[in-house]
């Protein structure tokens, strides 16, 4: 039972950087530079990490919670 919990654990904070990486490479492919402002490229570029952690992180809970719904889907029968 620890086990399961554990791997499932490592499975989520794994889907979560995962996803995290590929929503911040995504990202990249909006031009933000026409909307910043001259002197807030920090505030910028920590916009740009927290909308990265916010898609990457939703994403990841939709599939871990298909991931999750798929195998109770046997209990249904």
């Amino acid at each position: 039972m620890e086990t399961m919990i554990g791997t499932q654990a490592a499975i989520s904070i794994l889907s979560h950087i995962f996803f995290t990486g590929l929503a911040f490479y995504a990202l990249r492919a909006i031009m933000f530079e026409k909307w910043i402002h001259k002197h807030h490229v920090l505030q910028a570029q920590l916009l740009y990490i927290f909308l990265s952690i916010a898609l990457g992180t939703a994403v990841s809970t939709f599939f871990l919670n298909i991931s999750t719904w798929s195998r109770q889907l046997p209990y249904l029968f």
